[in-house]
């Protein structure tokens, strides 16, 4: 599976502009990471053509460097791709998707539990994500 990433972009009218493909604030595509100095990354479109000298994405967008969140490569309850910084909720708690040393999984919203996603996206349904809905990042009380 090649890695599918997003960027939330706070300015959709700019990725308008240059004519980027867009859903809402979030751009899609390949990750290229800046040189280790930059402050920057890239969301990258298909490749349009590759020699030894140069590669030619067919659009591309720049983003702060270490903002793009990576496809978990699963599917919520309701067929929605799973990304980091989604918000997910199931009928015992809701979550936020992380990914640390090399898995992803489900940091519980006001406890200190975290669980793998394995399983538990099964019972899960994105209900937002960091960016868009920071409210939902409060803690539930019963």
């Amino acid at each position: 599976m090649v890695p599918k990433f997003r960027a939330y972009i706070r300015d959709a009218d700019d990725l308008d502009y240059n004519d980027i493909p867009h859903k809402g604030h979030f751009v899609y595509g390949s990750l290229i990471k800046g040189k280790l100095n930059d402050d920057v990354d890239a969301i990258v479109g298909d490749l349009i053509e590759v020699t030894d000298e140069y590669v030619n994405p067919e659009w591309w967008c720049s983003i702060e460097k270490g903002s793009a969140e990576q496809f978990t490569g699963l599917k919520d309850a309701n067929g929605k791709e799973i990304y980091e910084d989604d918000v997910l909720e199931n009928p015992k708690y809701r979550s936020v998707v992380k990914f640390e040393s090399g898995s992803f999984y489900a940091d519980v919203i006001g406890a200190a539990n975290r669980f793998t996603l394995a399983g538990e996206w099964q019972t899960s349904v994105v209900i937002g994500n960091v960016h868009e809905n920071p409210e939902l990042l409060e803690a539930q009380h019963d």
